[in-house]
């Protein structure tokens, strides 16, 4: 009995069947593209589609020119990797050729244009992401039993898994991710397979590693997983500051992120994990090679102290809101006060100190110092109560 794909919303827009018939058919009369990957596996889980790709036997100029003919727009993303991007109405859509690998040395593929969609679907990392639907009937084609993995939440690669991980080192972080997100049973060859080949990591760049682990820790409950790598070796070899405490500790976070009604967030579940030195978390941010916001706030996070949670206001007043509440979640505080809260300006400048006769420079400085600690301390009081500070901060 043929399985079928639930008629989600995303699957029935005008535009989508607007480019299956522009793209056309086969001569057994069967549609020339199929909904492959995330967008067919998260509706067999009846979840939303984040982004819908197809996959077809046409190439790459082939596609251009039929939606050019039926008026779609088209812009060659990834030409070159048989990758064209549809723009409809609805959202873009990846159309893709099938492809083949001929080469691979754990970092990149040389692939080549494939005619059959098994030889497409073979080349793909895991079972549940190597699910075809055709557009128009929904049926479901699998070549490799994704849809019995599905069904128990096992993530588990096509065909033998070390090999697939020599052929792209990534797939070790992928695997976790995946295991993270759906896996429920165990595989374990693939388990093994990545805790014997976790060393190939080192081999591949910053930036996808730390692409792997920010999408990993930004997921509702990595913890589980998390340990898991930490306890096979494999996190040791992306993440070594990280300590087994940490990682145990996790879940207090993500309850407290729950709670507070938070979403996940992956930079403040890896400021959790690191060490409490900001001089540590500019080391981990620089070597992942992480913007200079994520750098930023891992380092505002690392330098949280105990005390942090007496005051909510001063403490997102010196170090803003985002890292605030992080520090809040991570020392058992309440983020609450800070929901609706604007950081304000302090009412007062040093030019206003000088023409009060106090000479510029230093002293003009201390004076504005100590007028700000108070007016913080006293909950941020309006601009009368500031001058007030002031005058008690003037010499006699």
């Amino acid at each position: 009995m043929a399985d079928y794909l639930p008629r989600a919303p995303w699957t029935q827009r005008d535009d989508l069947h607007r480019m299956v018939d522009a793209l056309g058919n086969a001569p057994d009369g069967t549609s020339l593209a199929r909904w492959v990957g995330g967008a067919v596996r998260d509706g067999l889980l009846g979840e939303d589609a984040a982004d819908v790709d197809c996959a077809t036997p046409l190439k790459p100029q082939d596609v251009m020119a039929r939606l050019k003919r039926a008026g779609i727009r088209t812009v060659p993303t990834g030409i070159d990797h048989g990758t064209v991007t549809a723009l409809l109405p609805g959202g873009k859509v990846e159309i893709t050729t099938l492809r083949r690998d001929v080469s691979t040395d754990g970092r990149r593929a040389t692939v080549e244009y494939a005619s059959e969609w098994r030889d497409d679907a073979a080349r793909r990392d895991f079972t549940i992401n190597a699910l075809y639907a055709d557009p128009r009937t929904l049926e479901i084609y699998d070549y490799f039993g994704g849809l019995a993995d599905l069904a128990v939440r096992r993530v588990r690669f096509i065909g033998d898994a070390r090999q697939r991980i020599r052929e792209d080192h990534l797939r070790i972080l992928r695997y976790y991710r995946f295991q993270a997100r759906f896996g429920s049973a165990l595989d374990s060859e693939a388990e093994e397979a990545c805790a014997e080949l976790a060393a190939m990591l080192k081999g591949l760049s910053r930036e996808r590693v730390a692409m792997e682990l920010l999408n990993l820790l930004g997921l509702p409950d990595p913890s589980d997983t998390l340990l898991r790598m930490e306890q096979r070796g494999v996190l040791g070899v992306v993440l070594p500051e990280v300590q087994r405490p940490a990682i145990e500790a996790l879940p207090t976070l993500i309850g407290a992120e729950r709670q507070a009604g938070l979403a996940p967030q992956a930079i403040r579940r890896m400021a959790a994990l690191l060490p409490l030195s900001p001089q540590v978390a500019e080391g981990v941010a620089a070597r992942l090679r992480l913007s200079r916001a994520q750098r930023d706030r891992l380092a505002c996070v690392a330098g949280r102290q105990a005390d942090d949670a007496a005051n909510p206001l001063a403490l997102a007043y010196r170090c803003g809101t985002e890292c605030a509440q992080d520090r809040l979640l991570l020392c058992g505080g309440d983020p609450a006060p800070l929901s609706d809260w604007e950081i304000p300006q302090l009412p007062l400048k040093g030019g206003e100190i000088v023409q009060r006769g106090i000479k510029a420079g230093p002293e003009v400085a201390r004076i504005l110092r100590a007028v700000e600690a108070r007016w913080i301390s006293e909950g941020f009081p309006d601009r009368e109560r500031v001058l007030r500070l002031l005058e008690a901060e003037l010499p006699a």
